[in-house]
């Protein structure tokens, strides 16, 4: 566990193979299809989020599944994800969100590449995303892409994209530092991440798989939301008439 915090320390990711086993996969997927099913229907606008709103079958990302649904606040809140967390943060959490992401067929948009601390809006940047896949995803349907190390450079310039659920990306991406990894992942893979560390997908260009993942997101307890950037960041979003990712 040591030498696994301090890769996380140095890299600014880990990956955990196998997290979940395959019968507990088997059954975040179970869940996951009654979910949608019997939940998005009445879920609040910006919770649900699809790549052609005319076509249920596009869906691509659900947000606070924890407020809907007692298993996933669970799997939130009293979990090893919960554990491991508060282990590489090295101080209590509290967790945020569990999200949902998937990249349909063809039309499954890339994710730019973002810092996640962009979005939160804490001082200190000190939370981490847990990123779990539910099927095999490779360069073919979008895995993820890192920039190693780039959590200790600070903050990027980030502005408006058009991707839905990932209104802002890094402005000036593509420095000669930013080398990426790719890394696939099997059913129960997890990735781990800083709020500062550098990450992409590209878009899903195969003809007939999905790309299907979940997403938690822990604050350390020392991580205190700032205000004056948050009420900043809604008035841009606001006055570009783009929904908050």
């Amino acid at each position: 566990m040591e030498t696994l915090k301090q890769s996380f320390q140095r890299e600014g990711y880990i990956f955990i193979p196998g997290f979940l086993s395959k019968e507990e996969v088997d059954e975040v997927n179970d869940k996951m299809e009654q979910f949608i099913k019997d939940k998005v229907p009445g879920m609040a606008t910006g919770h649900a989020m699809y790549e052609d709103k005319s076509n249920t079958a596009t869906l691509k990302q659900m947000q606070d599944l924890n407020l809907y649904d007692p298993y996933f606040e669970a799997m939130l809140s009293n979990s090893r994800f919960k554990e491991m967390a508060e282990i590489l943060l090295e101080e209590k959490v509290i967790g945020k969100t569990l999200e949902y992401f998937n990249k349909p067929p063809r039309i499954g948009a890339p994710t730019p590449p973002h810092q996640d601390g962009h979005y939160f809006k804490i001082k200190p940047a000190n939370a981490v995303t847990m990123w779990m896949a539910l099927e095999n995803v490779d360069g073919e349907n979008g895995c993820l892409h890192y920039v190693k190390g780039s959590h200790l450079k600070g903050l990027r310039p980030h502005g408006r994209t058009k991707t839905i659920g990932f209104s802002q990306g890094i402005t000036d991406y593509g420095k000669e530092e930013d080398i990426e990894t790719a890394i696939p992942a099997k059913p129960g893979d997890l990735l781990i991440h800083l709020a500062l560390t550098i990450h992409r997908a590209d878009g899903n260009t195969s003809n007939t798989r999905t790309r299907k993942a979940i997403g938690l997101i822990y604050y350390g307890e020392s991580a205190q939301e700032d205000i004056e950037a948050k009420t900043a960041y809604q008035k841009i979003l606001a006055a570009e008439n783009y929904a908050k990712a």
